[in-house]
């Protein structure tokens, strides 16, 4: 899944500038981190139905507000619904901004939390 959506994102920006945990020092801004906040396998009464449903944040950074919610923009356009390949659905499910007043001396974030519904090997 993580390959996939990483994919799927360099589709908005450059794979270069898309990193899971952190971006690499020098990385040029804007630019895309995901974290896997939680993950389960999906279950029945019969046991596992194959597919696995988590929540990703994807943090879209930028050195100004504007730059960030363009970004942020872009990101929910590509994903909020998005259904194919191995995913059986991309749902956004919350936002935060965070722009501090004042605090210039560091990059805009726009973050959002996505659900998935992933079934590994397209089945």
């Amino acid at each position: 899944m993580q390959q996939a959506l990483r994919a799927l994102l360099g589709t908005v920006i450059g794979a270069e500038k898309i990193a899971w945990g952190r971006l690499p020092q020098g990385t040029a801004l804007p630019a895309v981190v995901l974290h896997l906040i939680d993950h389960v396998d999906g279950m029945t009464m019969q046991g596992p139905d194959g597919l696995w449903r988590g929540r990703v944040q994807v943090d879209c950074y930028a050195p100004g507000y504007d730059d960030a919610e363009a970004l942020a923009r872009a990101v929910i356009a590509r994903l909020h619904g998005y259904r194919g390949g191995g995913f059986r659905g991309i749902l956004l499910v919350a936002r935060r901004d965070d722009d501090e007043p004042g605090a210039s001396d560091r990059p805009v974030r726009v973050s959002m939390d996505f659900l998935t519904n992933w079934r590994e090997g397209n089945g």
